[in-house]
């Protein structure tokens, strides 16, 4: 048996090898050692995990169960997505070591919300962070400039942090309409079992897990936004199916549906008034469909209603309204409005 196969062998019993532990078994110079393991990572046999001196070797069946992490801050000048991408891939091999699918979401997900912090934040510097833990994929990336929901409040004249995140998660919401569709935080929120914004003491936390919506006062206030997604390496969600729930015609491949969960308008009260009914609809006139989650609304006003279920519909025909998740109290004031 030759080196190599010798240290194929050995890589198959540890799981992971590196090549100043080779160079000892074989009693070789470690640049010797690192010489045969860039030959088997040539030829698909190997495959290399970080870089340079810390750099370590996994056959290609143990890469799935790799953990493995990447920090780096890169100054936010001519920053370009796919080469952050490229980064991480030398020195994660992320793509050989994920499923097809949830290489699709993190690539899409990554490259727009490090779009959004490249264009919009005015940071001088932006940190990134991606990590393997066991079956969980999470990237951060952080930034420290004007903070994403100031910079929708300046933007859209908005009057407070959490109008912002209103109009975020209802999608095609941007500060640069001309460069920017809106649609990659709406997208990214949904895909991820949970995502976050935090920026300037307030943070937006999206839980698929345990399918709830926090906005919440925190402390230390961070400076800039800061961005968290967590996926399940096993997850067998697929990005086509996240783009085709919001298209009212899948042939047209257009984002034209959007979800809107109501209790983030009730501000705590009850009984919600025509101005809150249109805080709610404000720029939902761009879609052909508007699903209302009326989940955790305990009541609604009658103006409230009348506001989207009549005024709105007669002013927008063509639009569907589908509110879902109603109790007793909300949908009778529902359909009182509707029969009027």
């Amino acid at each position: 048996m030759d080196k190599k196969d010798s240290i194929l062998s050995i890589a198959r019993k540890e799981g992971k090898i590196t090549s100043q532990g080779i160079a000892k078994k074989f009693g070789v110079s470690r640049q010797y050692a690192q010489r045969m393991l860039h030959d088997l990572v040539k030829e698909g046999l190997l495959i290399q995990l970080g870089s340079t001196k810390a750099a370590s070797y996994v056959p290609p069946a143990y890469a799935g169960n790799v953990e493995w992490s990447f920090r780096k801050r890169f100054p936010n000048r001519n920053l370009a997505e796919h080469e952050v991408l490229d980064d991480i891939e030398g020195r994660a091999q992320f793509r050989r070591s994920l499923p097809e699918n949830i290489r699709s979401i993190f690539e899409y997900a990554f490259s727009e919300m490090l779009n959004n912090a490249i264009e919009h934040s005015q940071s001088e510097n932006i940190h990134i962070e991606v990590e393997k833990r066991e079956s969980t994929l999470i990237f951060q990336v952080n930034d420290f400039g004007i903070g994403v929901f100031r910079n929708v409040m300046q933007q859209r004249r908005l009057k407070s942090e959490l109008e912002a995140v209103q109009d975020l998660l209802k999608g095609k919401t941007t500060t640069q309409p001309r460069a920017h569709s809106g649609e990659g935080i709406f997208f990214t929120s949904k895909i991820a079992d949970v995502f976050s914004l935090e920026s300037f003491g307030y943070k937006l936390t999206i839980n698929h897990l345990v399918d709830d919506i926090f906005f919440e006062v925190v402390k230390p206030s961070k400076r800039g936004t800061k961005v968290f997604f967590q996926i399940a390496c096993d997850s067998q969600q697929h990005l086509s199916d996240i783009f085709k729930e919001y298209q009212t015609d899948p042939e047209e491949r257009g984002f034209d549906k959007t979800e809107i969960q109501v209790h983030l308008y009730t501000m705590g009260t009850i009984h919600i008034s025509r101005s809150h009914a249109r805080r709610v609809l404000a720029g939902l006139e761009k879609f052909k469909s508007i699903v209302l989650d009326f989940e955790k609304v305990p009541n609604v006003g009658q103006a409230f209603a009348d506001e989207i279920f009549r005024v709105f519909r007669n002013r927008y025909p063509t639009i569907q309204i589908t509110p879902v998740n109603m109790n007793d109290a909300v949908r009778f004031m529902v359909e009182r409005v509707g029969k009027e």
